[in-house]
């Protein structure tokens, strides 16, 4: 489980005379350590998946929870490591600079996973019609032709993120996540209760428990900076 600390990020504190210490050298380093863990991870999800015998011979079909599941959680997850990857340059705040780090990296890299599988199953890495693939009552939060899936932000709240710095960028922050960590909560669930590729299934009960303990996190952090979670997709 990804958990903030308090310690600070390289180059995240004040100089000698008080001034905000340069934090270039941290951007690039933390850009390009999520850049290798990408790539690692792509990797692992194909070797692992040729390692466990998971191979196009006995792929799950297109429409299947496992396919479904690891586009759409994909996609989820880009967004969450968009949303992460803006702290570095936005937050004095060293709690929220470490939780930002650690949700980028962690979602790179399960994003990596599932999409090696996608690869290796022979399935497109996107889905036009979001979580179809899920049980009855789950369509009612699907949008077609490319919409948002439950707690995904807007362009305009991605925007907005963009332009906030300081504690106005951390309190927004934290609020986004929370509501996007809840919004795939039910893919989640539903991969971890119905795939049937043993590691699809693992990981998706590891998302679930996962975002579940950060978003608690999360929580307490708004409420020591004097703000309350959005309300729930």
């Amino acid at each position: 489980m990804s958990t903030a600390t308090s310690s600070p990020t390289a180059g995240a504190g004040p100089d000698e005379e008080g001034t905000p210490a340069r934090r270039g050298p941290a951007r690039w380093v933390a850009g390009l350590l999520v850049a290798v863990i990408a790539v690692a991870a792509l990797l692992a999800g194909g070797g692992l998946a040729v390692a466990l015998g998971i191979g196009r011979t006995d792929a799950p079909g297109v429409g299947s929870v496992d396919v479904g599941f690891s586009q759409d959680m994909s996609r989820h997850h880009l967004q969450a490591v968009e949303m992460a990857n803006l702290a570095p340059d936005r937050s004095e705040d060293p709690e929220v600079r470490q939780l930002a780090f650690d949700i980028s990296a962690t979602q790179t890299n399960q994003t990596g996973r599932m999409q090696g599988w996608l690869s290796l199953w022979g399935a497109p890495i996107t889905n036009r019609d979001t979580m179809t693939w899920m049980g009855a009552g789950a369509h009612d939060h699907a949008m077609d032709d490319g919409g948002l899936m439950p707690g995904m932000a807007t362009e305009a709240e991605l925007s907005e993120l963009r332009g906030l710095s300081g504690t106005a960028f951390d309190v927004r922050f934290l609020q986004l996540m929370i509501r996007h960590h809840q919004g795939g909560l039910e893919m989640a669930t539903e991969g971890a209760d119905h795939a049937t590729v043993g590691v699809v299934r693992g990981l998706a009960r590891s998302i679930a428990e996962t975002q579940a303990a950060e978003s608690t996190t999360m929580a307490q952090m708004l409420a020591a900076r004097g703000a309350a979670p959005l309300p729930a997709p």
